[in-house]
């Protein structure tokens, strides 16, 4: 009969015992080096999951030949710019943010429409700067001219549907995105000013809640609320002045959708308030935002250089 020995027992539980310490020490390690990664790669992988979502599920009605048309272009015109300025420290996952945005929010009906919108983006950001910044949002700026400059060119604001389930997917991952660039600040204020007047203009029409709640559930607010106007290389510097900016973006989203009648309020709006934000920057200045958080104090062509 084999007898029960208490001291078998007592081995592993000791190691896990000692273990404990290490690996909590390694699980720490690891959640660090993830709050402390590049914004812009939870902002690929969010935008990559939403386009990828949007062309299987809701019908982006987005050719895929136009998809690696502006993902080429805008690639290509990076690392040409990068080439030819000998720019140094700064790679390629801002262009291919702006390459998403064009493929989430533009629509045409030629192959050559983005490719052409994503090479005038991407080129902006080297040629429109001001105090070391690009002053245009680069897929703001390639939305607005493709549907000035190019024909067969259309925003579609009702692609993304009312679902609550999306709107509530737009806002989680939308926050920990901006939390990570720590530029959470402007899309909440934008939010808050926005809905605040939309909520307003009920009130005073009379009209009922579900008018508000449609606005509140909408795909196409939230993506400019949290991956357009939170842009940080596109806003300003101090904190009061990014509160101020967004206010002031908010206004006039709706003056152009509720006093002017005209579409495409949200793109038209930041557009025409982008001019501000150096105005702004220089009447209070802030500390210029850096990508790589966790990096260590670099020289100021290595900080200009992060800002592509």
């Amino acid at each position: 009969m084999t007898r029960h020995n208490p001291a078998g027992w007592v081995e592993p539980i000791s190691c896990m015992i000692r273990a404990a310490p290490s690996l909590r020490d390694a699980l720490r390690a690891a959640w660090s080096r993830v709050t402390h990664a590049d914004a812009r790669l939870f902002q690929i992988a969010f935008l990559g999951t939403l386009l990828a979502a949007g062309v299987l599920l809701r019908d982006f009605n987005l050719r895929p030949q136009q998809m690696a048309l502006a993902f080429c272009a805008g690639l290509v015109t990076q690392a040409l710019f990068l080439r030819a300025l000998r720019i140094r420290h700064a790679g390629l996952l801002s262009a291919t943010i702006t390459c998403f945005g064009l493929s989430i929010l533009l629509r045409a009906d030629s192959l050559w429409v983005h490719p052409l919108a994503a090479s005038l983006a991407i080129a902006s950001k080297f040629v429109l700067r001001v105090n070391g910044k690009h002053v245009c949002n680069p897929a703001n700026l390639g939305v607005i001219a493709s549907l000035l400059l190019l024909p067969g060119t259309w925003i579609s604001p009702g692609q993304w549907g009312s679902d609550l389930a999306y709107a509530g997917w737009f806002v989680v991952l939308g926050a920990l995105v901006t939390r990570q660039a720590r530029r959470w600040d402007v899309s909440w204020m934008f939010l808050a000013c926005n809905l605040g007047l939309i909520a307003l203009r009920v009130a005073w029409l009379g009209q009922t809640w579900s008018v508000f709640t449609h606005q509140l559930q909408s795909g196409a607010l939230l993506l400019f609320a949290f991956f357009m106007i939170s842009d940080p290389m596109t806003i300003p510097n101090r904190r009061s002045m990014r509160m101020l900016y967004a206010l002031v973006v908010a206004i006039a989203a709706f003056c152009w959708q509720f006093a002017l009648f005209r579409p495409n309020a949200l793109v038209w709006a930041l557009f025409l308030c982008t001019p501000l934000v150096p105005v702004l920057d220089r009447l209070v200045p802030g500390a210029k935002f850096r990508w790589s958080t966790s990096a260590p104090a670099r020289s100021r062509a290595q900080v200009h250089n992060a800002s592509m």
